[in-house]
Parts: C-alpha cells; sequence; structure tokens
C-alpha cells in the first residue's frame, strides 16, 4: 500500500505564517484598517499579530514535523514492499 502523506495542511500553514508576517511587517494592515475607519485600532494591533505569528510558525512547524513522519513511514513500507516482492 502506497500511501503518501499529503502537503495540503504544510502549504496552508505556510500561506498562513506568510499572511500574519506580511501584516506584522508592512503597513499594508495598517492602511487597511485606516480606510475602513478602525485607525484608532492602530496601537493594538502588536497584541494581536505578534502572538499569531507565534502561532503560526508553532503550526508551520507541527505540519513539516508531521509531514516528515509521514515520509519516512512512507519510505519504510515501500522498502518492505520491494523486499516482500523479491
Amino acid at each position: 500500500m502506497n500511501t503518501k502523506p499529503s502537503k495540503k495542511g504544510l502549504y496552508a500553514s505556510i500561506v498562513g505564517t506568510i499572511i500574519v508576517l506580511i501584516c506584522c511587517f508592512t503597513p499594508i494592515l495598517v492602511i487597511t484598517v485606516g480606510v475602513v475607519g478602525l485607525g484608532a485600532f492602530t496601537p493594538y494591533l502588536d497584541y494581536i499579530l505578534f502572538p499569531a505569528l507565534a502561532v503560526m510558525i508553532i503550526v508551520t512547524v507541527l505540519a513539516y514535523r508531521k509531514y516528515k513522519k509521514g515520509c519516512d513511514t512512507c519510505s519504510v513500507e515501500d522498502a518492505q514492499n520491494k523486499s516482500d516482492n523479491q
């Protein structure tokens, strides 16, 4: 049985991390919040964005470890299947 792990979770966490990173280090979010009329909340964005960035980095690391563990298991199963077929 050849079941390769899915990369969807890893890709989703990487994209989420990049989005939060862009919001943290560029004025895109500040401009958007100002245009919408919620400029008074701009000083409090750091209280939300930095913990969100930390959480997304942790999720990305966990997704990568899960993917690599699945790849290691898959390669062991492939090796066993090849030896059984011979």
